[in-house]
């Protein structure tokens, strides 16, 4: 299937809509691009994403993702090592992780987010105000689903990036084709787009790992009750 044979409504709202099982999961499943903005991420956030990309590893899926730039400390900690491809932890290439995250890669999710990193499908950068005009932190959200036809489903207005089933916000989801609102979605490509190779004014945008190699990421337990 592609994007366009999906029967998609213009928006999804969590008092009538399963909006993960009904949007999210087909969506990306029909898809060889995601791009995403969020607010933070985590592991468990970061490794839910593959649950749609069992049927479409196959085409080189990829998926790009602009970050805010607050992290618990374990996550911090763990989402580097994953992330960074030059870290001593690495022999020829793999990652070799210590014992405490070594466990959470029993986690049959968190192991197939290792081998889509490893994979080099899986790109995140973080992005920090730089301006007087933006007190606080980058919350843009906003989605760009795109399929082998080069056609694109853009949405916005959820904060959730898991696709699990527990700890789901209450939400609503505007949803924008590019063969029925292309003006719409070409705004958001563009946006993202601007993001991504730090055309956007008032925020920075960087490299995860150099983001934290420069101590440029903000890392608290009191995140904790996010992931």
């Amino acid at each position: 299937m592609t994007l366009r044979d999906l029967s998609l409504k213009q928006e999804y709202r969590s008092d009538r809509d399963d909006v993960v099982s009904e949007f999210f999961i087909p969506c990306l499943t029909n898809s060889i691009q995601y791009d995403r903005t969020i607010e933070f991420i985590s592991v468990k956030s970061l490794s839910t994403l593959t649950f749609g990309l069992e049927n479409i590893q196959d085409h080189h899926a990829k998926i790009r993702l602009v970050s805010g730039h607050r992290f618990t400390t374990s996550d911090l900690n763990a989402i580097v090592k994953l992330f960074d491809h030059h870290n001593p932890s690495r022999l020829n290439g793999r990652l070799y992780l210590d014992k405490k995250i070594s466990n959470l890669i029993q986690d049959n999710k968190i192991r197939q987010l290792k081998k889509v990193i490893e994979d080099f499908k899986l790109e995140v950068k973080v992005a920090i105000p730089n301006s007087e005009y933006v007190d606080g932190v980058f919350e843009e959200r906003m989605g760009i689903f795109r399929d082998t036809n080069d056609d694109v489903v853009a949405f916005s207005g959820t904060s959730n990036v898991t696709f699990d089933a527990e700890n789901r916000n209450f939400e609503s989801v505007d949803v924008f084709t590019s063969w029925d609102d292309k003006s719409r979605v070409d705004t958001k490509i563009k946006n993202f787009e601007n993001l991504w190779t730090n055309k956007t004014n008032y925020v920075e945008i960087y490299d995860l790992v150099y983001a934290e190699k420069k101590n440029l990421l903000k890392y608290t337990t009191e995140w904790a009750v996010y992931t």
